[in-house]
C-alpha cells in the first residue's frame, strides 16, 4: 500500500476560455488569473509549499474575497479542489505513522505495567488483575455505546452459546499469560511466545489442510532453537514461569485457531450477519467476568485479595488501572493500524515491535543477563522477523 499520493497527470483549469495543464512546481496563479491578482496567488502557493494548514484556511478565504470579482466561479472551484487535496495528502501521511506508533506504544506499556503490577509489587493474583482488566474494558465499551460513539452487535444467547469455547479458551490464555509474566523476565516470554507461531502452523494443517513453505518452517526452527538455547542459559530461569508460558502458547495458539473455525458460525448468529472487532472484545471481556469469578473462588484467591497490604497503596491501582486502559487501547490501535496500512505491514510491525519491549524489559526490571542469554534473545527476535516476512511471501 502506498503512503504517498503524489499528484497525477494535469490539472485542467477553466476561465474565461482559458484551459491549461498545471505542473506541481508551477504557481497557481500562472494558471488561474490573467491579471493582478497573481501575487495574492502565489502567496497562497508558498503556504501549500509549507503544508501549513491552518494559514492555508486564512488565506484561502482572503484570496476568495479579494478576487471574487474578477475570478469565474469554475476557477474558485478548482482553487478549493486544490487545497482539499493538499490536505488530504498530509492526512494519507500521518495516519500511518500515528495509528503504528499508538499500536506500538499501547502494546509495549501493555506487558511492562503487567509486569510492574505482578513482580514489582509481588501481587499474586492474577485472575483477580485480569477480572478488574476486563471490568474496566467493559464499563468504558458500553459507555461508548451509550453515547454513540461505537456500535456493537446485541449480546442474544444465540452467539453467547456459540461464543463460550473461544471465550473460555480466552480465558486460560489471560490467566496464564499473567502468572508466566510474574515469574519470567520481559525478554523471555517474548522470545517462548514465538513457540506459538509453530502450534499455530502445525494446527493449521490438521485444522484447516493448510500448508506453509520452507521459508515458514525454516524460521520456526529457528524460534525451536532461540527458545531451547534462551531457556538453558537463562540467568533468571523458572521452573514454574516456564510451565506457565507453555501453557499459554498451546491456548494462544488454540485460541487462534478455535476462532477462526467459528467466526461464520458466530456472524450467522449475529442479527446482521457480521460481528466487528468492537463486537468481539466487549463479548470476550463481558463474557469473562463470570467465569473469572468462579475461578477466584475455587482458587480462594478472594482471600488473599482481601489481606494483601498492596491493594491500599495509590500507585498499585494506578498501574493496574493503566494497564486496563492499555488493553482496551491495544484493540483499538491495532484495528486503526490495519485499516491505514495492511495485514503485510501489520504482521512485520508486530514482530519488530518486539525488540523495544525486550530492550526495557531487561533495562527497567534490571534483568541479570548472560551473552549467551542475550545472543539467545537476538535470534529468537530475527527469527520472529523472518517468520513474519516468510509468511507474506507466500
Amino acid at each position: 500500500m502506498s503512503l504517498d499520493h503524489s499528484p497525477t497527470g494535469s490539472l485542467v483549469v477553466y476561465g474565461d476560455d482559458i484551459e491549461e495543464a498545471m505542473s506541481p512546481n508551477r504557481s497557481v496563479a500562472a494558471v488561474a488569473v490573467k491579471d493582478g491578482d497573481a501575487s495574492v496567488y502565489k502567496i497562497i502557493h508558498g503556504f501549500l509549499k509549507q503544508k501549513n494548514n491552518s494559514i492555508i484556511n486564512v488565506a484561502a478565504s482572503v484570496a476568495r474575497k479579494a478576487a471574487s470579482n474578477k475570478l469565474s466561479r469554475k476557477t474558485s472551484d478548482v482553487f478549493d479542489t486544490l487545497i482539499q487535496q493538499q490536505q488530504s495528502r498530509l492526512g494519507n501521511k500521518t495516519g500511518p505513522l500515528l495509528s503504528g506508533i499508538s499500536y506500538c506504544i499501547a502494546s509495549c506499556s501493555m506487558i511492562l505495567l503487567n509486569k510492574v503490577v505482578l513482580s514489582s509489587y509481588n501481587f499474586s493474583a492474577g485472575i483477580s488483575l485480569m477480572l478488574y482488566q476486563n471490568l474496566i474494558s467493559v464499563v468504558i465499551l458500553v459507555a461508548l455505546e451509550f453515547f454513540a460513539v461505537i456500535s456493537t452487535e446485541e449480546l442474544t444467547w444465540k452467539l453467547i452459546k456459540v461464543w463460550i469455547p473461544v471465550n473460555l479458551i480466552f480465558v486460560g490464555m489471560l490467566v496464564t499469560g499473567m502468572y508466566s509474566l510474574k515469574y519470567i523476565n520481559v525478554a523471555m516470554v517474548t522470545i517462548l511466545k514465538n513457540m506459538t507461531n509453530i502450534l499455530t502452523a502445525v494446527g493449521e494443517i490438521y485444522v484447516f489442510r493448510k500448508c506453509q513453505n520452507k521459508q515458514v518452517w525454516a524460521a520456526l526452527c529457528m524460534m525451536i532453537i532461540s527458545a531451547v538455547s534462551g531457556g538453558m542459559t537463562d540467568l533468571s530461569f523458572h521452573l514454574i514461569g516456564y510451565a506457565w508460558q507453555i501453557l499459554n502458547c498451546f491456548l494462544t495458539a488454540a485460541y487462534s485457531l478455535t476462532l477462526r473455525r467459528l467466526m461464520d458460525t458466530a456472524k450467522q448468529s449475529t442479527k446482521s450477519g457480521s460481528l466487528n472487532e468492537v463486537s468481539m472484545v466487549l463479548l470476550n471481556n463481558a463474557l469473562s467476568i463470570p467465569f473469572a469469578v468462579i475461578l477466584i473462588i475455587v482458587f480462594n484467591e478472594w482471600e488473599y485479595v482481601y489481606q494483601t497490604e498492596v491493594i491500599r497503596e495509590p500507585m498499585f491501582w494506578f498501574f493496574a488501572t493503566a494497564s486496563g486502559l492499555l488493553g482496551l487501547a491495544i484493540s483499538f490501535s491495532s484495528v486503526w493500524f490495519l485499516q491505514e496500512t495492511g495485514p503485510t505491514t501489520y504482521s512485520l510491525v508486530g514482530s519488530l515491535n518486539k525488540i523495544p519491549i525486550s530492550v526495557a524489559g531487561v533495562l527497567l526490571f534490571n534483568v541479570p543477563v548472560s551473552v549467551e542469554n542475550l545472543f539467545s534473545i537476538v535470534f529468537g527476535l530475527f527469527a520472529g522477523i523472518f517468520f513474519a516476512k516468510a509468511k507474506m511471501s507466500k
